[in-house]
C-alpha cells in the first residue's frame, strides 16, 4: 500500500507544544483535558489568542516537538511493508520547511528524503491511505481515509479514527 502520514498532531506533538509554551509564557494552568474539543487558542483569554496563533511562526517551534507515543516503532513496521511517505503542510510557516526536515531525520531516519512531502494543500496526493489530524485533508483524498485522534477534533464523525499508533499497527500490519 502507499500510506501518506500527517506530521503535525499525528507524528509530532503540535498541540502539547502550544500548551507548554502558552503556560510558561502566561504562567497558565491549561492541559490537554481542559482544552478538549477545541484548538488551544480558543482556550485563552483573548488577549492571548493572537500570540498562541503565532507560536508557529516562531523559529525552534517545529524542531523541538515530541514524536506522539509509539509513533516511531509503528512507522518503521509500516516502511518495512509498505511504501510510506510523510505529507505535511509546510508552506505556511517558512521556517517550518527546514525545521520539519531536520526534525524527521532525527526522529525517523528511516525515511528517505525522496519520501518527504513538504507541500501545501495535500488534495494532490493519490493512494490508498491518508492518517491525517483533519477532516478537511480527509475529505478530497481518494484512499482510505484514517482520522488520528487529536484533542482538537474530538467531536469530528464521518472518518475511519484512530486513537493512537497501536491502533494504526492493529489496522495497517
Amino acid at each position: 500500500m502507499k500510506i501518506f502520514v500527517d506530521m503535525d498532531e499525528v507524528i509530532a506533538d503540535t498541540y502539547g507544544a502550544h500548551i507548554d509554551i502558552y503556560n510558561q509564557e502566561f504562567n497558565g494552568n491549561l492541559t490537554t483535558e481542559t482544552c478538549m474539543g477545541n484548538e488551544v487558542w480558543k482556550m485563552v483569554p483573548t488577549a492571548h489568542q493572537d500570540s498562541v496563533r503565532k507560536h508557529a511562526t516562531r523559529r525552534g517551534f517545529f524542531r523541538n516537538l515530541r514524536p506522539i507515543e509509539n509513533s516511531i516503532e509503528v512507522l518503521s513496521k509500516l516502511n518495512d511493508v509498505h511504501e510510506l511517505y510523510i505529507a505535511s503542510a509546510a508552506m505556511q510557516f517558512p521556517n517550518s520547511l527546514e525545521e520539519k526536515s531536520d526534525w524527521l531525520n532525527e526522529h525517523f531516519p528511516f525515511i528517505p528524503w525522496q519520501h518527504i512531502i513538504l507541500c501545501g494543500h495535500k488534495h494532490i496526493l493519490r493512494g490508498d491511505v491518508l492518517i491525517d489530524d483533519r477532516s478537511y485533508n480527509l475529505e478530497h483524498f481518494n484512499g482510505r481515509g484514517l482520522q488520528f485522534t487529536s484533542p482538537h477534533n474530538i467531536r469530528t464523525t464521518g472518518f475511519e479514527r484512530v486513537n493512537n499508533w497501536l491502533e494504526v499497527a492493529e489496522k495497517l500490519l
